[in-house]
């Protein structure tokens, strides 16, 4: 392995840091509906669980409504039971065979509830960030230890590695801010 290939793989690892961070993200409950919320939610169908976008169509009826039209007349019982007990605190409604999920607003103590939940997976992000700039830079050392790469290249990768490191945790910055800001409009 090459200080190039240690540079690529490091930089792919980084970005599916930030895609896993905006896919957390994306769980967390702001005052708007967001169909991204019901992701997580799995129903029982035929004996096995499965995610609920399997078993029924997830769209937004208005701002703050969630609409979920199960695909089959029988499991519309299933899937409201399964939004009821999820840990969203959500009471989903049925409509004939659709489903309206309403958004209650949220309290202020729940908003910085969510808000400190928001920064908590920025933290892990920006944790897992830096592990992967260790893993990097040992890896580098190893190669000059081994002698297949000098400590010029040496002190050039981990710099090169510290700005990739530096640029992955601005974006866990930008996209937690974002998040806070959407969980604290009204």
């Amino acid at each position: 392995m090459t200080i190039a290939d240690i540079k690529k793989t490091t930089e792919a690892k980084m970005g599916q840091s930030i895609e896993a961070l905006k896919n957390n993200l994306s769980r967390i409950r702001t005052g708007r509906a967001n169909p991204a919320l019901l992701d997580a939610i799995h129903v029982e169908y035929y004996g096995s669980m499965v995610p609920l976008s399997q078993v029924a169509n997830v769209s937004l009826l208005d701002a703050r409504t969630i609409s979920v039209q199960p695909w089959e007349k029988n499991m519309a019982a299933k899937v409201e039971k399964a939004i009821r007990e999820s840990d969203l605190g959500l009471n989903p409604a049925a409509m004939g065979d659709l489903i309206r999920v309403p958004m209650p607003p949220m309290s202020e103590e729940r908003r910085k509830e969510m808000t400190k939940l928001a920064r908590n997976e920025g933290e892990a992000s920006k944790v897992a960030v830096r592990n992967l700039r260790r893993d990097a830079n040992e890896a580098v050392k190893k190669l000059v230890k081994d002698k297949e790469a000098s400590e010029d290249d040496q002190k050039r990768s981990e710099a090169d590695i510290q700005k990739l490191t530096d640029k992955h945790i601005a974006e866990v910055d930008v996209l937690v801010a974002a998040k806070e800001q959407d969980i604290m409009a009204v």
